[in-house]
Order: C-alpha cells, then structure tokens, then sequence
C-alpha cells in the first residue's frame, strides 16, 4: 500500500529528529567537547527555545568543570521547561557541584549554592510524573545524607528515598542505604549494603566500583584493588567500566601500571561514555604517566585532551606546568 504523502513526511521528519537527539547523544558520550559546544550553541541560535541544548550544553560544561557556564545553560533550560525533571536534576548537580568548588573560602555564597542546590534537586523528584527517574532520587537522597541539617540534611529523607527506589532497582537503592550507613559511621553495615549491590545487581562492575570507593575512603588501600580486578571480571555496562576502574586506582593511589593500560583501554573503545568523557581520559593519562616519570608521553594526553576540549582547565594547567 502507497502510504500517503503526509504520513512520509511525518515519517521523515522523525527520522530527522531521532537522527539529531542521536547524533547530540554521541557528541555529548564521546567527550568531543568544543565540537559539541559548537554544534548545540548553533542549534540555540537557530531556535533560542531549544531546552534540550541548553541541557546539552549544561552538561558539556558540567564534564568540563566550568560551573558558571553549566549553570547559566542549566538555568536556561529550566525556564524554558520548568516541568522536566531532568533538566532540574542537571541544575541541582551544578549548583552542588559549583558550592563545593567554593567550600569555605567563600562560605556565604556556598551556602546559598547549598540551598539552590537541594531546591533543584526536589523539585527533579517533584516534577518526575512518571515516577522513574530514579537517579534524581539517588542525588536527593545523597544530598540528604551528606548535608549539615542545618542545611537540609535530613537522614530520614534520605532513606525513603532508597526505599521508593527500591521497588524498581534493587542493587541502587542498597546502594544509597550505604551511602547513608557510610555516614552515619556504621561502616561494617556499609559494606554489607554495598556488596548486597553487587549480588542483587547481578554482579555489575559498577557496584565493584562503588565498594572500592568505600575502601579508599576508609584507608583500606589493598582492598582497592581487589574490588577493581573483581569489577574487571564482573558484567560490563560497556567501556566505561574501565574508565571507572582507572579513575578508582588513581585515587587510591594503587597500581598505576594497570590504570595506565585501563585508560588506554578505554581511549581506544567505541563505545565512551558520558559518564567517563574521552578527553578526562587522556588527562588522568597523563597525570599516570607523570607520576611515573614520563613527562613527554604525559605531555601528549594533556595535548590530547585539549584537542577535544581545548576549555579545559586542568589539561591547560598540568601543560603549562611541565613547559615551564
């Protein structure tokens, strides 16, 4: 049967647009960072309403830790689509992400970053209709947990927060009565919720991260890297589980041979994500190599990030530091 001319125009049409989220997606997961600034300033200025690449942006500034800049896009998305619960979310992460930058040399306009930031982050919960965006539950919930009460902290919030989350992702919730256990100073209850998130989760290398983040915080250096070779073994939700491994290593101090071959791993994947940017790859590379005494391949990755997001702080600095 012809389909009539109106229904294949329609048809085209969203091609079109699932071709454009599409391809936005994957600059956005590859960490092409100033191709990406490019391209979604421009569809801004094609359409100055565009909430989408406004969000876009917000979050390509985000992976850049340039704070100002992810908050005025964010900002702008909001007022465009007050109801969307994910563009509050990405506004509450970089007002968060903005007052710790601050911490205590500029107290007063910390603390009223702190306040922007639990607003944002209840009203992506508020403004959730489906009830599914359970990642903004989880930032809640870690905000509740971390936060002075004075605040907004609030314990109590925070764990029925996991609970809700519970019902429909098992592995995040146990994850999140960690993160409360953990600062509650109940650690051995922590751990025992971090690894219910690996059996419930089906063995995700993600939760063999999270539990080797705990180790870190809690000084129990050898534990690292046990947790890191058993999410090496675990199930991947693609490359990026070796970003997360690297990144884990390097903070911990652990094993930089293996976070050098991880990084590399990575780089060399097709499949990067938005969590793990490409070019804050190439960089934690670098500060790898460095610590190990090759400066000239270090100074390659810091190069390397820069082609990709030459706006990026701290590949200009480590850079500029060894050319001096």
């Amino acid at each position: 049967m012809k389909r009539p001319l109106k229904a294949v125009l329609l048809l085209f049409l969203l091609s079109a647009a699932a071709l454009a989220q599409s391809s936005s997606m994957s600059l956005l997961e590859s960490g092409r960072a100033d191709e990406a600034i490019r391209t979604f300033n421009a569809r801004i200025q094609q359409n100055p309403n565009d909430a989408e690449a406004y969000n876009l942006l917000a979050r390509i500034y985000f992976q850049l830790e340039r704070w100002d800049d992810s908050i005025r896009a964010a900002e702008k998305s909001v007022a465009l689509q007050s109801q969307n619960s994910e563009y509050h979310q990405w506004l509450g992460r970089a007002y968060g992400e903005k007052a710790d930058s601050l911490g205590r040399l500029h107290p007063l306009s910390a603390i009223s970053l702190v306040r922007k930031t639990k607003a944002e982050l209840e009203k992506a919960v508020s403004t959730d209709s489906t009830g599914k965006n359970l990642e903004a539950r989880a930032d809640l919930s870690e905000f509740y947990t971390e936060a002075p009460t004075i605040m907004g902290g609030d314990k109590t919030k925070a764990r029925q927060l996991a609970d809700y989350v519970l019902k429909y992702d098992p592995a995040l919730a146990h994850y999140m009565y960690g993160r409360i256990e953990e600062q509650t100073n109940s650690k051995g209850k922590a751990e025992q919720e971090y690894k219910t998130a690996i059996q419930i989760s089906g063995n995700l290398s993600r939760y063999w991260v999270a539990l080797g983040s705990f180790y870190r915080r809690a000084g129990r250096l050898q534990e690292i890297e046990d947790a890191v070779n058993q999410s090496l073994n675990a199930k991947h939700q693609g490359s990026v589980s070796y970003f997360d491994a690297a990144s884990l290593l390097l903070q911990g101090g652990r094993n930089y041979p293996e976070a050098i071959q991880l990084f590399r791993k990575y780089i060399a994947s097709d499949n990067p994500a938005e969590d793990g940017p490409v070019f804050q790859a190439h960089y934690f590379l670098g500060q790898l190599l460095e610590k190990q005494g090759d400066t000239q391949a270090a100074a390659q990755e810091y190069r390397a990030a820069l082609a990709l997001a030459s706006q990026f702080q701290p590949a200009q600095d480590a850079l500029a530091k060894l050319s001096r």
